[in-house]
């Protein structure tokens, strides 16, 4: 696939299938953050979730579990990544401990 077959694909899962699957993406980001918190004892936030996944994604090809869905899969977590950095449907939440050194 060139890049803008999987930028294409990776669109077309997050507006179509995958949003009927999973529901609004913000909400789930901020569950699964509010519940990654939670367990790991570190405020997480739903934009490191986004980027969590999409390092997910890129582990396993890294492994040799070579499957092409993965970059269509990272390329979408990233765009959402992208997407729950500009939100503005509520402030932005900044970790109050990082597992994350920049």
């Amino acid at each position: 696939m060139i890049p803008e077959e999987i930028l294409k694909e990776a669109a077309c899962l997050i507006a179509g299938q995958r949003a009927k699957q999973h529901g609004n993406y913000t909400a789930l980001h901020l569950r699964i953050a509010d519940l990654w918190s939670s367990y790991l004892k570190y405020k997480i936030s739903p934009e490191q979730v986004a980027l969590c996944m999409a390092l997910v994604k890129i582990a396993r090809d890294e492994v040799g579990n070579e499957n092409p869905d993965d970059a269509i899969d990272a390329a979408s977590y990233v765009a959402l990544w992208g997407a729950l950095k500009t939100r503005d449907d509520h402030p932005a939440e900044k970790p109050t401990q990082t597992l994350f050194k920049k």
